[in-house]
Parts: C-alpha cells; sequence; structure tokens
C-alpha cells in the first residue's frame, strides 16, 4: 500500500478523532432500541450533511443510505459497503461516566454506538479523498441488529445492495476481549445462525396431593427439555458447530399446586443450513410427541432468525494482509468460530464480505466488561483503529 495514502488516512483520523469521540458519547447518552431510532437516524443525517455527504434517510424507516463518489466514478459503477448498526439494547447501564445513557433502560452494550461513530469517522475521510478511490463506497447505517427479523433483512428488502451494485461490504464488531490498537477475523465460517424456540405446554391443573387426577406440565416441559439434548448429541454430525439452549422456564403453580400451562424459551444455533431446517423440525416433531404421550399439549412456535457467517476467503485474506502491513502481524489475529450471531450474514448469503472485530480493551482504566453487560464501555483509542481499518478497506 502507498505509504503516502497510509499517512494520509492517519493523519486525518487523528484531526477527527475527538469529533468522532463527540459522536459517540453523545450516541451513548441517547440510545434507542431496535426499530426506534428515529433520533439516531435524525443525528446520523446531520453529520453526513455537514460533511456533505449525499444520502437517503427512512431505509428501512430508520436506516440510511449514503454514496461517496469521485468525480471519475460512473453511475453505473459497483461499490464497496461499509455497514454500521445503530440500534441499542434494553439494558440499565451501571457506569459512572458523564456519557451515560439517558434513557432509562436502554444501553448501547454492544458497541453500535461505536461502530455509528467510526463510519461517520471514516465517511469524512474517504470523501476528503473521494477522487483517489478506485471505487465508489456505499454506506449503510442499519437499524435493528439486535432483534428479529434483524435490520439487515430489511435493508436488503430495500434495495441498498443495489443501485449502484454492492460488490464487496465490510463491517466492524467491538471486541473487549482484545486490547485498543488489536483486530481480528476469520475467513470462512465464523459465527452461527441463531433461532428462537418457544414452547407452550397445556397440560391439567390440580391439588398436588391427588398427581392422579392432573396432567403434569411441569413433568412434561422437564422431560421435553431433557429429550431435546439429544437433537443435538446423538442427532448432529459432530463436525457441525451446534448448540440448543434453554434459558426460560415459567411454571406458576406452588406446593400443593399442579400448574396447568409451562412456557419454555431457547436458542438453537448451527453452522449449517441443511442441518439447520432438519433440527427445528424435529424440535416440533419431538415437543409435540413428547406433550401427546402425557395427554398435554405442545405448541411449538420457531422465530426464524439470522443465518451463519461465513467471510468470504479472498476478500479476508486481502484484509488480513493489509492489517498486518498497518498495524503490525502481532496486532492482527485469526480468530475462532464462535455461536453468537450476527445480522451481517443476511449480506455474506448475496454477497463477499469480510466481518472483522477491534479491540477495546484497557485494563488500567478498567475497560474489562463484555458486550451486553451493564457496565460495558471502551478506550476511545479503538476509535482511530476502527476509522483506519474501514477506510484501509477500500484502498
Amino acid at each position: 500500500m502507498d505509504k503516502s495514502i497510509k499517512n494520509q488516512v492517519i493523519a486525518k483520523s487523528e484531526e477527527l478523532f475527538e469529533k468522532v469521540v463527540a459522536y459517540r458519547k453523545h450516541l451513548h447518552k441517547n440510545p434507542e432500541l431496535s426499530y426506534q431510532e428515529f433520533e439516531t437516524m435524525k443525528f446520523i443525517s446531520e453529520q453526513l450533511t455537514k460533511i456533505g455527504i449525499p444520502h437517503e434517510t427512512g431505509i428501512a424507516d430508520t436506516g440510511i443510505m449514503a454514496m461517496i463518489k469521485g468525480d471519475h466514478h460512473t453511475k453505473e459503477q459497483s461499490c464497496i459497503g461499509l455497514r454500521a448498526d445503530i440500534d441499542a439494547l434494553p439494558i440499565q447501564e451501571q457506569n459512572d461516566v458523564e456519557y451515560a445513557s439517558q434513557n432509562e433502560g436502554v444501553m448501547h452494550a454492544c458497541g453500535h454506538d461505536v461502530h455509528t461513530s467510526v463510519l461517520l469517522g471514516a465517511a469524512e475521510i474517504l470523501f476528503s479523498m473521494r477522487n483517489e478511490l478506485k471505487d465508489p463506497v456505499k454506506l449503510i447505517f442499519q437499524p435493528g441488529e439486535e432483534k428479529n427479523p434483524g435490520g439487515a433483512s430489511l435493508m436488503i428488502q430495500a434495495g441498498c445492495l443495489q443501485n449502484p451494485t454492492v460488490k464487496e461490504m465490510y463491517a466492524l464488531h467491538v471486541f473487549p476481549d482484545f486490547n485498543v490498537g488489536q483486530v481480528g477475523t476469520k475467513e470462512g465460517l465464523y459465527m452461527a445462525s441463531c433461532d428462537e424456540v418457544y414452547i407452550d405446554i397445556t397440560g391439567k391443573s390440580g391439588h398436588g396431593a391427588t398427581p392422579h387426577e392432573t396432567i403434569d406440565s411441569i413433568l412434561v416441559g422437564a422431560e421435553i427439555v431433557t429429550s431435546l439434548q439429544q437433537i443435538v448429541s446423538r442427532k448432529c454430525d459432530p463436525k457441525i458447530p451446534c448448540a440448543l439452549n434453554f434459558g426460560h422456564f415459567e411454571a406458576i403453580g406452588t406446593t400443593n399446586v399442579v400448574p396447568e400451562k409451562v412456557h419454555i424459551k431457547g436458542t438453537f444455533r448451527t453452522m449449517n443450513e441443511e442441518w439447520r431446517a432438519k433440527a427445528l423440525e424435529q424440535i416440533i416433531h419431538q415437543s409435540e410427541r413428547i406433550a401427546e404421550a402425557h395427554g398435554a399439549k405442545a405448541e411449538v412456535n420457531i422465530s426464524k432468525g439470522y443465518p451463519f457467517l461465513e467471510n468470504d476467503i479472498d476478500l479476508t485474506r486481502n484484509f488480513v494482509s493489509k492489517a498486518n502491513d498497518w498495524l503490525g502481524e502481532e496486532n492482527v489475529h485469526d480468530l475462532p468460530i464462535r455461536l453468537t450471531a450476527e445480522d451481517f450474514s443476511f449480506y455474506a448469503q448475496e454477497i463477499p464480505t469480510c466481518f472483522f472485530r477491534i479491540g477495546v480493551r484497557n485494563e488500567e482504566r478498567g475497560i474489562i466488561h463484555g458486550v451486553h453487560n451493564s457496565k460495558f464501555d471502551i478506550d476511545h483509542e479503538a476509535l482511530k483503529t476502527g476509522m483506519q481499518m474501514m477506510v484501509m478497506s477500500c484502498l
């Protein structure tokens, strides 16, 4: 890579640093839940307007698309896509900082405020060098990453990958396991599909002293939860990453009352679409049959979530090669597969993508908490790394 361009990008990220920190603090103080990000959209639009970048708002209600084109780019020329997610989580923040959330019970605990701020900063850098870019760049600020059906799917339906065609796409995510200045990614399979499983069991309530006159919904529910574990341990090919977990089991009775109903909620995750479909069918069939055998009824609802995320091998290798040159090989890491989910996977099903992570950890300052934690925070120096890596992806 041309050292003069690299130095130009680094200098610009330093110049914009305080502005981008201010973006992040504003967004962190004013988080909005999935598909409710109207003020966030307005703020992003205001910043893009100040920079001079043409854009559209209201995509999938609260999303934004923007284009950066040089004088030499044609109208039909395919472009590079950069994505940031903009929604927050229903978590009560416990950080004692001046930019803590002002919205009760809502917090940017997954770093989407960081992603958005980084992309705004990268956008300004790219706009300043638009006539030096080989390809145009499309910026996608999307809603609803944290909630089904996933804002990415809605943005795609709204045409964000067309007019002009996005030929490849990049996105980053904060990573509290890495110190500031480090990045990581993985070529090929990286993250899992994610489906929500809801099982409602109806038995027959009655007195605990006369169990023969009841249909024990708790017993039925316990058997279903235990039995369904065999789908992973005995039906799944061991070479396919897979997890089925239940985190909610609600049965409201008491010491001498067998309740009529039980409500169970869980998650199913894997990295193979054929097995995913088969396993979900088995979850439904097995739950219904177990309940029927006891004289109860099980109603199973599956909320279909995100597909698995697979990074394009060539694109990711090229990103790693450039990152090694930019940051030093000691700061670029190969990540293991993980069964968390990310709706960036919808883009990956359509076009070549590279999803990478940036370190935000600083133990000396006590910045050690993971995402979805009420004390999550970042070392703001990570914003520089994020801006530089996003810009680098387009060079």
